[in-house]
């Protein structure tokens, strides 16, 4: 078996007698459960590094011993950018262990556990089903200033977005929404169909985040940047906040971590795909 150890990063905490990472029966330190899991553990390894094992799979390592998922699968990704991007998030703890910000571990997870047993096609129409209710496709009918503000910022994403993979959706004021055709939505779902299962996984973690296909598949294509991205997601809400003004310290904390969960899937759709010339050209930027 071909094992390339890199390491990352240098030695400091204790580190305690555990014999494996994540087993079945998880150790506390291993419950990464999801993203949004408030939970904190003190840190129990010193080393992180990444190996390569069979099948071309790359691993990571905690104190050598072989990081596993919650499910108790051995935690393995399908390229070295993704596993260092992984190893990365765990080098980075410090005393204790932040899981609520390590997201793309957790997508890792995700994709490894498939905890909902979806296949690529049950992913797929979940993810369309956002086009019912996409964030840019609602519209307020007051007041003015509001109107104005979606006409400007959001119809331009829009058009790009029709132009870009040539569908029609519009937007609608109604509380029905706008009707979206038959035809968009084979479209989209041939466009989508192209997409891996992890990068599919990565993909709707993004659309839950900004609750909109159109945003998010900006994002993907770069069309928008991350920051883009969210303030348009966010749009009325700032335009509240302009008006009436804001709670202290949380919506700049919201922000950032509506910006911090968009970035990490928006990364984990570009280093999981199965373009090598993507990853490359990610590398490179």
């Amino acid at each position: 078996m071909l094992r390339r150890i890199l390491r990352l990063g240098t030695r400091f905490g204790d580190a305690s007698s555990l014999s494996k990472i994540c087993p079945r029966k998880w150790h506390p330190e291993c419950a990464v459960k999801n993203s949004t899991a408030a939970t904190e553990r003190k840190k129990f390894y010193q080393d992180v590094s990444i190996s390569q094992g069979e099948g071309g799979l790359f691993e990571i390592n905690l104190d050598r011993r072989k990081l596993k998922t919650p499910g108790g699968k051995l935690f393995t990704v399908p390229n070295e950018p993704l596993a260092i991007a992984v190893a990365t998030e765990w080098d980075a703890q410090r005393e204790t262990l932040k899981f609520y910000s390590m997201h793309l571990t957790t997508l890792c997870n995700t994709a490894l556990d498939n905890p909902t047993q979806r296949n690529k096609n049950q992913m797929i129409t979940a993810a369309l089903k956002f086009l019912e209710t996409d964030t840019v496709c609602y519209r307020v009918d007051e007041p003015p200033g509001l109107v104005e503000l979606q006409k400007n910022e959001w119809d331009p994403v829009l058009h790009w977005f029709e132009n870009r993979y040539k569908v029609t959706i519009g937007s609608s004021s109604s509380i029905m929404g706008p009707e979206i055709p038959e035809a968009t939505k084979d479209t989209l779902r041939q466009h989508l169909n192209s997409y891996n299962l992890w990068s599919l996984t990565g993909l709707e973690y993004v659309i839950t985040q900004l609750k909109s296909i159109v945003l998010s598949l900006g994002t993907i294509d770069r069309h928008l940047s991350v920051e883009q991205a969210v303030l348009l997601s966010r749009l009325e809400e700032e335009y509240q906040i302009q008006r009436w003004g804001n709670v202290e310290w949380a919506h700049d904390y919201d922000m950032y971590e509506l910006r911090a969960r968009t970035a990490a899937g928006a990364l984990f759709v570009q280093l999981s795909s199965e373009s090598s010339t993507v990853k490359h050209k990610l590398m490179q930027d």
